[in-house]
């Protein structure tokens, strides 16, 4: 699914506008309203083994093929734009989808398409989530006119290379976007308090604890309809688990 090495540097307005990625399915109709940008982050450092990254793969597959996951993209008449990427070490961001603007269920299909067939680069790499938060504030100053914008975030560890996510927050304009957490135990005993303190940002900002990597997939279901629920008018959202 795309190539490895596709990667948005860190550069803003005109230039950034410049770039271009051959993993873009749709450009966002100019006259679509849109009520949510949401980009999603995926760790994929060395503590992600083969078998956890099959496991976040098929859940994140299953949750686009959920009816509810497909009502929350499609009821309301407002778009939602997504983007997906995969983060590890300070110099590793890998785009899988550019922002697209999810208009039906043949858009979910072939974002679900793309990530099936995703080869992992094999590289392993430590876990650098403040360069990452760079990457995706950068990201989501390039995204559609929205609405609301949500940075979704999810990982198995601390930061350990380079930026830590504080400074990423104190060096970086994160005004408008909301960053929420999915932290996947298993690991890191202390990963939900970290991402508690450390990584969620903004109004209504929460973190989804998945206890061990099997638990992702329902959590990350949980999660993007939490997110897609909060733009929705009456809705709030499904609930965290417990613990």
């Amino acid at each position: 699914m795309g190539q490895h090495g596709q990667r948005r540097p860190l550069v803003r307005g005109a230039a950034l506008a410049l770039l271009l990625t051959p993993l873009v399915l749709a450009a966002p109709a100019a006259d679509a309203a849109c009520r949510l940008a949401l980009a999603l982050g995926f760790d994929v450092s060395k503590s992600v083994s083969t078998h956890d990254y099959a496991v976040q793969r098929e859940g994140v597959v299953a949750a686009l093929a959920d009816p509810s996951v497909r009502d929350a993209f499609l009821t309301s008449g407002d778009k939602v734009a997504l983007a997906i990427f995969e983060w590890s070490g300070r110099s590793y961001q890998d785009i899988l989808l550019d922002w697209t603007q999810i208009k039906d269920d043949a858009d979910l299909e072939r974002v679900s398409g793309l990530i099936q067939t995703r080869l992992r680069d094999p590289t392993p790499r430590p876990t650098a989530l403040g360069h990452a938060l760079e990457f995706a504030a950068v990201l989501l100053e390039d995204a559609p006119d929205c609405a609301a914008r949500t940075l979704d975030i999810s990982g198995d560890g601390r930061n350990n290379d380079g930026l830590p996510p504080r400074a990423a927050y104190e060096n970086l304009d994160f005004t408008g976007i909301t960053v929420n957490g999915l932290a996947i135990g298993g690991i890191d005993a202390d990963i939900l308090p970290y991402f508690h303190t450390e990584l969620i940002h903004g109004p209504g900002a929460f973190v989804i604890h998945a206890r061990n990597r099997n638990e992702f997939p329902t959590a990350f279901r949980i999660k993007l309809l939490r997110e897609l629920s909060s733009t929705l008018l009456g809705q709030s959202g499904p609930t965290a688990p417990a613990g």
